[in-house]
This record gives C-alpha cells, sequence and structure tokens, in this order.
C-alpha cells in the first residue's frame, strides 16, 4: 500500500506571556474603547463579583454594630487630667465629611475616566477596591476604638461641663457628671477615624491616579509626582485639622495614617497592576479578559482548521497490483486538491513525480510513504 502524507510548516508565533496573558513583544495590549459598558458587562461584571458585594454589606452591618457598643472606660485619675484640659471645640472638618472626602470624591475621578476609555472593568473594580478600602480602615479604626478606649484631649471638659471636677475617693477614677453620648464620643481617641478614612479613600485615588498617568514611566516627569501626592496632601491636611480641633492626639493621627495607608495599598494591589508595571494602567481583569478572548479565538481557528482539512481529504489510498492493476482514488469530496493527488498518482505508475501543488497549498510539500 502506498499513502500520501500532507506535512505543513508553522512559523513561530513571536509572543510571550505575562500573567497568563500572551501578548505580543513590543506592543500594547489591543484597547477596546467602548466594547465594555456598564450597559453591555455591567451586570455579568457585577455578578462574578457577587461574594464581594456581599462581603462589603457584610463589613456595613458590622461598622454598624461597633458604633452602636460602648467603648472600653479606661480609668482616668485625677493627675492624667493635665493632658486633657484642652478645650471643647466643634470639627473643622465634620463627620458628615468624611464619606465625601473619601468616597464621592474619588468616585468623581473614576466616573471621569469611565466617559473617557468605556470600561466597566476599570470602573467597576476601581468602586469596589475604593469600597473595601473604607469600610475595612473603618471596621478596623472602630474595633481599636472600643478596645483602646484612650480619652481624647478634652476628655475633662467633657467629663466634667461644669468645671467642677469629681473623683472616687477610693480608687480615685473620675465620675463624670456630663452628657453621656459626649463622655462616650470621649474614650475614642485612638486611632484617629477622621484621618484613617481620609488616607483609605484618597491614598487609593493616589495610587489610582498613579496607575493611569503612568508616573514611573522613567521620563522624569514631576508634575505628575504632584498630582498623586495632591490628595495624599488633602488626607494629611484633615489629620492636622483633628490634632488642631483638640480631638486627637498627635499619636492618634500619626496610626490612622498609617492604617489608610496600608490597607489602601493592599486593596488597589487587589484589582489592579503596580503602577510601575508596563499595564498598571488596568486592572487585572481586563486583561484577563483579553486573555480568555483571546484563547477563544485561538480555539474555534484551530477546530475550523482541522474541519477543513477533514472535509477536504477524507483519506487516500491507492493499492498496487502486480501486472499494472487499475489505480483507485477514495475521496467523499472533489476539490482542486484531490484533482492534484488524483493527477499525481497517474504521473507515478508513469515513473513521473509530483512537484509542485495546487496554489491553493502553497507552503505545503506532498511526499511519498511507501510501505
Amino acid at each position: 500500500m502506498i499513502g500520501l502524507g500532507l506535512i505543513r510548516g508553522s512559523a513561530p508565533a513571536d509572543s510571550f506571556q505575562v500573567g497568563g496573558i500572551v501578548r505580543n513583544k513590543d506592543k500594547m495590549p489591543e484597547i477596546h474603547l467602548g466594547a465594555h459598558t456598564v450597559k453591555s458587562h455591567g451586570v455579568k461584571v457585577a455578578r462574578l463579583h457577587m461574594h464581594d458585594w456581599l462581603i462589603l454589606i457584610f463589613l456595613v452591618v458590622m461598622e454598624v454594630v461597633l458604633n452602636v457598643v460602648d467603648p472600653f472606660y479606661r480609668f482616668v485619675g485625677e493627675g492624667m487630667m493635665t493632658d486633657l484640659k484642652y478645650p471643647l471645640k466643634s470639627n473643622t472638618v465634620p463627620f458628615w465629611a468624611v464619606p465625601i472626602i473619601a468616597i464621592l470624591l474619588p468616585l468623581a475621578f473614576f466616573l471621569v475616566y469611565y466617559l473617557y476609555r468605556r470600561d466597566v472593568y476599570d470602573l467597576h473594580h476601581a468602586i469596589l477596591g475604593l469600597l473595601f478600602s473604607v469600610l475595612i480602615t473603618a471596621v478596623i479604626t472602630d474595633a481599636i476604638k472600643d478596645a483602646v478606649g484612650r480619652p481624647r484631649p478634652d476628655f475633662y471638659w467633657r467629663c466634667f461641663p461644669d468645671g467642677n471636677p469629681k473623683y472616687d475617693s477610693v480608687t480615685g477614677n473620675v465620675i463624670c457628671h456630663g452628657d453621656k453620648k459626649v463622655i462616650r464620643e470621649g474614650h475614642k481617641s485612638f486611632p484617629s477615624g477622621h484621618t484613617s478614612g481620609a488616607f483609605a479613600g484618597l491614598g487609593f485615588l493616589a495610587w489610582y491616579l498613579s496607575g493611569k498617568i503612568r508616573i514611573f514611566d522613567r521620563k522624569g516627569h514631576v508634575a505628575k509626582l504632584c498630582i498623586v501626592f495632591l490628595p495624599l496632601l488633602c488626607a494629611a491636611l484633615v489629620g492636622i485639622s483633628r490634632v488642631d480641633d483638640y480631638w486627637h492626639h498627635w499619636q492618634d493621627v500619626f496610626a490612622g495614617g498609617l492604617l489608610g495607608v496600608v490597607v489602601s495599598s493592599f486593596c488597589y494591589l487587589q484589582f489592579f497592576p503596580p503602577p510601575y508595571d508596563s499595564y498598571g494602567w488596568g486592572p487585572h481583569a481586563y486583561f484577563q479578559m483579553l486573555a480568555e478572548s483571546h484563547d477563544a479565538v485561538q480555539s474555534s481557528s484551530a477546530t475550523n482548521h482541522l474541519s477543513m482539512q477533514q472535509t477536504e481529504i477524507e483519506s487516500i489510498y491507492m493499492p498496487s497490483g502486480h501486472g499494472g492493476g487499475a489505480v483507485g482514488i477514495n475521496t467523499r469530496e472533489t476539490s482542486p486538491i484531490l484533482e492534484a493527488l488524483e493527477a499525481g498518482s497517474r504521473d507515478r505508475e508513469t515513473g513521473r513525480g509530483i512537484h509542485s501543488c495546487d496554489s491553493r497549498c502553497s507552503g505545503c510539500q506532498w511526499s511519498y510513504v511507501s510501505n
């Protein structure tokens, strides 16, 4: 029996793989502007992260509970009042302003960038990361506040609003006769919630901006650093106002700022590559989507290619007999390739070989395998 085999050459692909994503060398991944909007893919993306949204709801419940329970009422003696007699003042930055600074302000930047890019992956993960940053920081902050129970710098006037101190004759602890809610709030000094919340939200925004403007592009644009440091400066001013208002000691503000920066960094890097990465301008989910689309296209192309080969040539056999038997070619379809094969079989019996193939199989090589 004599069989005919088709040998195809394939050129090596000029590509590499980073983080499970195949990318062409020296080329940025294809940016599909407007291809993944809130309207077209919003529900799909949200469903993929349904468990994350449920965790956010759980964090909100925890935050409410931590604000309802009483803090630890630490012992405050007469000798400790020296550092706790600062005047009772109102807040320069009120409590209701913290969510605006930490959440709504960064959200405005996310929406502006979405209007430019039309990328629901970036918008969704920026909002999700921001909410995680703020809520995780709030839960940690209030949990520590309740556990430590450190008195505020203005505790004396919270405890004795009329200026007449009273102490227990046995223990020496204060006997407060002020408003219970004001006294309760006076035991929540460490760490600063305003400061931690501001750094959690604006710190996340600083990370986000540094990725979008590609701050580490090694081109030496100092203006980019100013853009990134601006949110951090605003957060620092919020913390300074807490010391100026005598609501917090400087240690409270320092600890709150450090907590907010650390949590916001973890939350940002959970959803986005580091800003110094060449692909730090987009979320991990966006590049994962591109990788999955690339794999799907390759799989579909490979399947179609194999189907075309099977339909063009099902099987070719040429029985050789002694004494010049007839030559037969079994096919299921008639095509230019099969006609070339049939002509080649006749040429072989007359002593001629096939020196070329049809124009449709250029780049292919035919070979005879004799059994």
